[in-house]
């Protein structure tokens, strides 16, 4: 049994030739006593006929079904006048075939591979090695393998050099759970999977490797989304003795090679954005470019009004009042806007405001909404002003607590651009930059906004003085409203490190004991370094067009972090236990 060919290479020049393929039954058909068989293999498909005369192969083929795995040797031939299939990349010929070896059978599908939607995602998952047998699938990995190729040659290029660090490591301050690992040799004692390589690369910084990178296996345990999963990779690069500048520089330059290798895409500009403006003109710090849809501020306006929703928040430091003008809103009904309530909703919006723009010149008579009798005409002539309202326009509006209306409102406005096809382009990178040191959490306590080694752009005594005011030298790379990654400058000296610790109530201590390695290296020549994670699943997804992050991941996890292939996690063995000095508390154990 010698292949000569894969399924794609049969061509119009191997016509009067005799090859062998290998590959899956993708279909079965019986016409008159003739009977085709496609085949498919990693590379394409190819047409089999099989003719009564060759009677042992004839009979073979009568028995074959979707998705067995077969082995076919035949004549090439031109297919007759009626039937080239121009949707097939060989679908002028066809093997006229004499052999056929079955080298395995199938099971009855549990879904047929061209027809896969209907099952649902957990039967995809059950059945993965089936699932990835799909075109689009098969797509999607070989794009994945690509781009991972292409961005280690530019890289490689560049004179960095790829170094694995640990995945039995320490737990460290990333803002999710750790995996925790039990060690049999410490009894009592946990590794903990790593979140990200940070402490080792900057630590590889110490070392004096100026140019690092790996394609780095990360594990949360955290809630999961459908750009989440708990084991993800993530593109992993610092260096030495450069700004942030020269990081954004050189991402930028990498971003637009892969995109240009790949896909053939040429991106434009990569804009720069304050975290400030992010907020205010978008609501979110990952703003979608495509949509020329913006939110305005309209606060002040409404200080002295007497209309109590917008009153309060216009008077309330920690809310704000937001306008989204939607041009030719006018089409949208009375249902889509209701719908657009309970969507906003889910954000903790109590109510969605809106105003239609139906004769701009007439004033308060040009408009239609419930809120109007309850605002004076001298805000809303400035407000139409302020707006620069057309016809036809209808404007939504946001008002409480500022990130409710920042979540509501930029949830909002990617909604609307979707439903009323107003995206501008395909692709919109952009950077955005000078990120808070820190912001306060749910207890009033201060938590950083990045991570605990993001260096500020002021100094120790500035930072101590007034910690919220302070900013960082972080970046983040955003691509049509996603995060493709972020990243800053370090911190390189101990003193500072130490400050960023105790602010966030990690004393002396606990940061010796948590990271004192870390601290160690910052403390014997550690350079000044920056660099950046890429989500690299989360950059496929979004170069393949796939809805999910699952797509794109051989074998993922389940939105609620199980594997239904293998049906992991699952449980221990009570010699493991016993030797892992494990028992349960508070879990009934199964007899």
């Amino acid at each position: 049994m010698i292949r000569t060919h894969k399924c794609n290479q049969i061509g119009i020049d191997s016509v009067g030739q005799e090859v062998s393929v290998t590959g899956w039954v993708h279909r079965r058909r019986d016409h008159g006593g003739v009977i085709f068989l496609d085949i498919r293999d990693e590379n394409g498909m190819v047409q089999v006929v099989y003719n009564p005369e060759f009677k042992e192969a004839f009979s073979l083929a009568e028995s074959c079904r979707n998705e067995y795995v077969i082995f076919s040797k035949g004549v090439v031939r031109e297919r007759p006048e009626g039937t080239i299939n121009d949707n097939l990349e060989t679908g002028k010929i066809e093997v006229v075939a004499s052999d056929l070896l079955i080298l395995n059978s199938s099971l009855p599908m549990p879904f047929q591979l061209d027809e896969y939607t209907s099952v649902g995602e957990d039967t995809r998952l059950k059945y993965r090695f089936l699932d990835l047998r799909r075109s689009d699938m098969q797509e999607n990995l070989r794009l994945r393998s690509k781009v991972s190729a292409t961005l280690r040659s530019y890289l490689d290029q560049k004179e960095f050099v790829e170094i694995e660090t640990p995945l039995l490591t320490k737990a460290t301050p990333e803002g999710a759970r750790d995996y925790l690992v039990p060690s049999r040799t410490y009894p009592g004692q946990f590794f903990a999977l790593p979140q990200s390589p940070q402490l080792f690369k900057q630590t590889l910084m110490a070392s004096g490797f100026e140019k690092y990178f790996q394609f780095a296996r990360c594990f949360r345990d955290e809630d999961l989304r459908a750009d989440r999963q708990p084991e993800f990779t993530q593109l992993d690069i610092e260096l030495s003795f450069v700004t942030a500048e020269e990081v954004i520089s050189l991402i930028t330059e990498l971003i637009t090679e892969v995109f240009k290798e790949t896909l053939s895409v040429d991106l434009d500009d990569f804009p720069k954005i304050s975290y400030k403006e992010a907020i205010s003109k978008y609501g979110t710090d990952k703003p979608d470019l495509r949509n020329p849809l913006e939110l305005i501020e309209v606060k002040e306006l409404f200080k002295e009004c007497e209309f109590k929703v917008f009153k309060e928040p216009a008077n309330d430091v920690d809310s704000r009042i937001a306008a989204l003008r939607v041009p030719n809103g006018e089409i949208l009904t009375r249902k889509q806007i209701d719908d657009y309530t309970d969507f906003v909703g889910n954000y903790g919006a109590k109510g969605l405001a809106y105003i239609r723009v139906e004769d701009p010149s007439k004033g308060k008579d040009g408009l239609q909404s419930p809120i109007i009798k309850f605002i004076e005409d001298s805000i809303l002539e400035t407000l139409l002003s302020n707006l620069n309202v057309q016809k036809g326009d209808i404007i939504f509006f946001g008002a409480g607590k500022s990130n409710v209306v920042n979540d509501s409102l930029s949830a909002l406005r990617d909604l609307i651009a979707k439903d009323l096809n107003l995206l501008k382009c395909e692709w919109a990178p952009c950077w955005v930059v000078d990120f808070p040191m820190f912001e306060k959490n749910k207890n009033g306590d201060l938590t950083p906004l990045h991570h605990p080694f993001t260096s500020p752009t002021c100094s120790v005594e500035e930072l101590k003085k007034d910690p919220l005011s302070a900013l960082t030298n972080a970046y983040d790379i955003v691509l049509n409203g996603t995060e493709l990654g972020g990243g800053s400058v370090r911190i390189h000296d101990k003193d500072m490190q130490q400050t960023v610790l105790n602010l966030l109530n990690i004393e002396d201590k606990e940061a010796e004991e948590k990271f004192g390695f870390l601290i160690s290296a910052l403390q014997h020549g550690c350079p000044p370094h920056a660099g950046l994670a890429i989500g690299f699943d989360r950059m496929i997804m979004l170069m393949t067009g796939a809805e999910s992050i699952r797509d794109v991941i051989a074998f993922p996890k389940t939105q609620t972090a199980s594997c239904m292939l293998t049906d992991a996690p699952g449980k221990a063995a009570d010699d493991q236990l016993q030797e892992l000095h494990i028992r349960f508390h508070g879990i009934e154990k199964e007899e």
